[in-house]
């Protein structure tokens, strides 16, 4: 598990963030649970679990509730819980990447399955390229390349460009971190059809020459110079259809 609440270094010692996050903990494995119950659960005082608890609010990780009553209500304000927040259990241990491949493995199996997986991976990119279009056709000519890489670390790929080592032939697009790589690694159509979107984008072939999902350090794609500006949405399926098999055939390691 992550450390959850956690403060900078120098203000926050080891056991303060350990017991925070045992008070994180105690809140997923019993429910919503009143500061009483959180205390007698840990041997904490009262004082020391509401301290605890009130960073964890300020974090995000944890949210006061009133508490549900079933049958019938006495008199009194019911008492104050704390639960987790959707952010406090994304600092547990999550079993998306294992669901997500579990299910694209699934359909892969069935009958046109493989062509099911590469139409789901492509419709994937197209849900997520509004963005990405707009940040490439508003930037300089000279600027598309770097501007795909500002969109894309705004979704997590921690993106940049730079120069190929031969500049006058293009530039880099690396990627530093992919959120989908452990998938990716079984299913390679995702990285496909992300080769071919780049390829449709910015209106010329790429070659992809490196992935995380096959074990490389970064995602590295090879954009060389074009003087061609990108294309236009009306004429995105047909130079698809130009790049699908440059980019995809390239869209693990560099065959070289």
């Amino acid at each position: 598990m992550k450390n959850v609440g956690e403060a900078p270094q120098e203000e926050l010692a080891t056991g303060e963030r350990s017991t925070r996050n045992r008070v994180a903990r105690s809140i997923l494995d019993h429910g919503p649970s009143t500061v009483a119950e959180l205390a007698g659960r840990l041997g904490l005082t009262q004082a020391a679990v509401r301290r605890h608890l009130d960073a964890l609010v300020a974090d995000d990780v944890v949210e006061p509730r009133e508490q549900r009553v079933y049958g019938a209500r006495t008199r009194g304000r019911p008492a104050k819980v704390f639960a987790l927040t959707d952010c406090g259990r994304d600092a547990f241990d999550q079993s998306y990447d294992k669901l997500a491949a579990d299910a694209l493995r699934w359909i892969a199996e069935q009958e046109g399955g493989e062509q099911a997986i590469a139409a789901f991976a492509r419709a994937r990119i197209a849900a997520q390229s509004g963005a990405y279009r707009a940040a490439v056709e508003s930037a300089p000519a000279d600027k598309r390349t770097e501007a795909l890489a500002k969109a894309l670390s705004g979704d997590g790929y921690a993106a940049t460009a730079r120069s190929a080592p031969h500049p006058q032939q293009g530039e880099q697009l690396c990627q530093h971190h992919c959120p989908v790589a452990h998938v990716a690694e079984q299913f390679p159509q995702l990285c496909e059809a992300e080769t071919e979107f780049f390829a449709e984008l910015l209106g010329t072939h790429v070659q992809r020459l490196a992935t995380i999902a096959h074990g490389d350090g970064v995602c590295t794609t090879f954009i060389p110079k074009t003087s061609k500006p990108p294309e236009t949405s009306e004429t995105a399926s047909e130079t698809l259809s130009k790049t699908h098999n440059a980019s995809a055939s390239t869209a693990g390691r560099n065959p070289a």
